[in-house]
């Protein structure tokens, strides 16, 4: 199945065409599991390793999987202090993977997911630097200047929230997702001045420098960086945040919750003592974080069925959709 969907022998055609390096013409990949959206492979040959991103196979939504907008945010923030990986080569046309597609460079460091790597991040100390380092990411994001960094016409600050609510409420399929979508909608806040946002900033969509816990070395999976409200991007961190005694997710397992890290107080705080914008309806954010995710979910669960996500299997995803929806109709009554 990854000989369909990276042909190593046109892509290494292509890409020792794009680097002057005729040795990419040997060139194998593997499958990095953990993608849920578009699908990412190493790349390796003598000449060295680099990662390609493409979407998933089978009917794709209008709009959705835009690798061109992945490549546009990681040049535009390449000269800024946000770390991205470098993009090696970028092909917009359909062939000869049937998708656009793009390759960029391996950044040396860690992905955490649900385990952190032996003797790494292993003191209470690296913990918490580890996770001021990813909200300190964040601000750096949204302190840029839209327009001064080449994004300004990324997105339309303008009704971004009654957009973005209107929007995901409409794609779920669950009765409580429905709900929430219909309860989100009631109480939309006054948006704080806009910002380019990630649109999904997790710790596993970041890689952590190999020697020290406290340093980013890259942000990825841009996908759904847009220009708006910067505090769903906040929503979506807490989202992600498991704390002691908190079930983890099939599909973002995570270690936060593990002695150490701090919780989503200090989250907030720090954002807030650091990007000087006050966190605002925090749990509103937070149940649109919901929302967003219940119907990934779902989408999710559906590309795995149809065998669009090159043979990953992420568990029972309707149930846990349903059981994410609920929880952000809790958030929503208590907040």
């Amino acid at each position: 199945m990854i000989g369909e969907l990276v042909r190593p022998a046109e892509l290494g055609r292509l890409l020792a065409a794009a680097t002057g390096e005729p040795r990419w013409r040997e060139l194998s990949a593997s499958l990095i599991s953990g993608g849920k959206s578009n699908l990412t492979f190493e790349l390796t040959s003598p000449a060295g390793a680099l990662v390609l991103r493409r979407p998933p196979t089978g009917d794709l939504p209008s709009g959705a999987h835009d690798m061109g907008r992945e490549v546009a945010v990681q040049r535009a923030l390449a000269p800024t202090a946000v770390p991205v990986a470098r993009i090696v080569l970028w092909h917009p046309e359909p062939e000869p993977l049937g998708v656009p597609f793009y390759v960029m460079e391996k950044v040396a460091g860690h992905v955490i997911r649900g385990e952190l790597p032996p003797s790494y991040a292993d003191t209470p100390a690296q913990r918490v630097a580890m996770s001021d380092a990813l909200v300190d990411v964040l601000v750096g994001l949204h302190a840029l200047d839209p327009v001064a960094v080449g994004l300004g016409d990324l997105g339309r600050p303008a009704g971004f929230m009654a957009r973005q609510v209107d929007r995901w409420g409409k794609r779920g399929r669950a009765p409580s997702i429905t709900a929430l979508g219909a309860a989100l909608a009631e109480r939309i806040p006054q948006s704080p001045p806009p910002s380019v946002i990630h649109g999904d900033l997790r710790l596993d969509n970041c890689i952590t420098d190999p020697d020290d816990p406290g340093r980013i070395a890259a942000v990825l999976d841009w996908e759904l960086a847009t220009v708006g409200d910067p505090l769903t991007d906040l929503g979506l961190l807490l989202f992600y945040w498991r704390e002691p005694g908190e079930p983890q997710s099939d599909l973002v397992p995570t270690v936060t919750a593990l002695p150490g890290f701090p919780g989503r107080e200090h989250l907030v705080e720090r954002y807030a003592t650091r990007s000087g914008r006050d966190p605002g309806d925090i749990a509103f954010y937070r149940a649109f974080a919901h929302l967003k995710f219940a119907v990934i979910a779902e989408g999710i669960a559906a590309r795995v069925a149809s065998g669009a996500m090159a043979g990953q299997d992420f568990g029972a995803l309707d149930g846990e959709a349903v059981r994410i929806a609920e929880a952000g109709l809790d958030l929503l009554r208590k907040g």
